[in-house]
């Protein structure tokens, strides 16, 4: 951490040159003796990073901002403070503390609030940035979070983990014993130490293989913001036997989206099927992630037009649906003929369970991007290939 980048005239030349760019700024050089254009221009990029996912950071003078890639894995303001609704009592022990955001909010919860990171500059980083932001109730601890742990002889409210799934884990199906630390080998550890565990996972991590790693699960979150998908939260309460609760959110300026359901509901469950009626209904990314399909048309009264299309129909309004909803206007069989006759120029396009891409459909059917008709090519339980010919409606 290199402390002349504070100095005021430094900030200044930080903030004078946020929208300039980088590769001229490196060719000109630094203009300070004691800064090299390396460190300012990873600042620049790294508050710009910050402008629309941590305002408060970017907004507040004097901040450090550590390399980029350290702001792109930490959470995001809005769904921290989403977590930080989750927690409550005298301590919580943040073992992966990162860039600090989550545990900003966790200290509006809790009155004492641990921060672990082994990175040392990253957490002086951090040390620096909750002065700055007069947090004084977080404790920052430059160690490995499970060793610093161990040594606690006092229990916690509350023990928090953001793992990082590791870089020699292949593909896209991967478990929480690919990620660092491994949760499910210390999990017994963990539990000595506090009676309640918040995990906080990639929305890439299959639902059954959480609950097959972990243990004494209470709640899964699945959050997303303006209906994308951003991550899985895991409550987990030592000796819970209960029922697990899955709660859904769809974080949105316009409103927020929650559909609550316990996980055996889903079991014994058929789809119910329908050709389309007078509304059209498609799932938010979270509610999608759940997994719920069947539930949706048991508990909304809507039904599903293909078991794996996941856009649902009903004659009268659902107000209440998680997702975006619209009126159907024309329901035609897919053809170039019945597209032309629609005469349109250009309209929102989506696919759901279709052989073709939207940039396919768009070329070869000449229709541009935008206006306000929604086109959702699809096919029906009995295989028929169909176009919904939608307008949004008014409540969405």
């Amino acid at each position: 951490m290199n402390e002349a980048i504070l100095n005021i005239e430094i900030q200044e030349f930080i903030n004078s040159n946020l929208n300039s760019e980088i590769t001229k700024l490196l060719f000109k050089g630094s203009p300070f003796q004691q800064v090299s254009i390396q460190d300012i221009t990873e600042q620049i990029e790294s508050k710009n990073k910050c402008k629309n996912k941590l305002p408060t950071w970017f907004n507040t003078p004097n901040i450090y901002f550590p390399n980029k890639l350290n702001i792109e894995q930490t959470s995001s303001e809005v769904t921290a403070n989403y977590k930080s609704s989750l927690v409550s009592g005298e301590t919580l022990l943040d073992l992966t503390g990162g860039f600090g955001v989550d545990c900003f909010y966790f200290a509006k919860q809790v009155e004492n609030v641990i921060h672990c990171d082994w990175n040392q500059e990253l957490s002086a980083i951090v040390e620096h940035n909750f002065k700055i932001l007069g947090v004084h109730n977080i404790k920052t601890q430059p160690s490995n979070g499970i060793e610093y742990m161990s040594l606690q002889v006092k229990p916690v409210d509350w023990i928090y983990i953001d793992p990082s799934r590791r870089h020699d884990s292949k593909g896209k199906v991967f478990f929480l014993s690919d990620c660092e630390p491994n949760v499910p080998e210390h999990l017994n550890l963990i539990f000595k130490h506090s009676n309640q565990v918040l995990i906080k996972t990639s929305p890439l991590l299959d639902l059954k293989a959480g609950l097959d790693e972990l243990t004494y699960v209470k709640e899964i979150h699945c959050v997303a913001v303006e209906n994308d998908m951003k991550e899985l939260l895991w409550v987990l309460e030592k000796h819970y036997s209960g029922t697990i609760q899955v709660k859904t959110i769809n974080l949105s300026t316009k409103g927020n989206q929650v559909f609550n359901f316990n996980l055996n509901e889903l079991e014994n469950l058929a789809p119910v099927f329908s050709e389309p009626k007078a509304y059209l209904y498609e799932p938010n990314a979270a509610l999608l992630k759940s997994g719920a399909f069947s539930l949706i048309s048991t508990k909304l009264g809507v039904e599903k037009l293909h078991r794996n299309s996941h856009l649902y129909t009903s004659d009268h309004l659902v107000n209440s649906f998680p997702g975006r909803t619209f009126r159907i206007q024309k329901a035609i069989p897919y053809t170039k003929n019945n597209l032309k006759n629609l005469q349109l120029e250009k309209a929102n396009i989506t696919t759901r369970n279709f052989p073709e891409t939207v940039e396919s459909i768009r070329k070869k059917h000449k229709i541009k991007d935008g206006g306000e008709t929604y086109l959702f090519f699809t096919t029906l339980e009995n295989g028929t290939k169909i176009v919904l010919d939608c307008t949004k409606t008014v409540n969405d």
